[in-house]
């Protein structure tokens, strides 16, 4: 398992929060979304999913990776 901690702007509310943790589960991943310090820790099986599909399925949902 690996775990990685994305920069991620325009999240300000609990619907982003649970907009973002919901698509990083349907893709196969965990996620912990800060809104305070704008990131997002996630939780990922490189073998299942590669860091990059992860990023476009936050940006996916109306959000910017940095």
């Amino acid at each position: 398992m690996n775990t990685t901690t994305l920069q991620v702007e325009g999240m300000s509310c609990g619907h982003c929060v649970n907009s973002i943790e919901k698509a990083l589960k349907g893709a196969g991943a965990s996620g912990r979304v800060d809104l305070a310090s704008k990131t997002v820790e996630v939780q990922y099986d490189e073998a299942q999913i590669s860091l990059q599909a992860l990023k476009e399925v936050i940006e996916d949902q109306g959000y910017e990776v940095l």
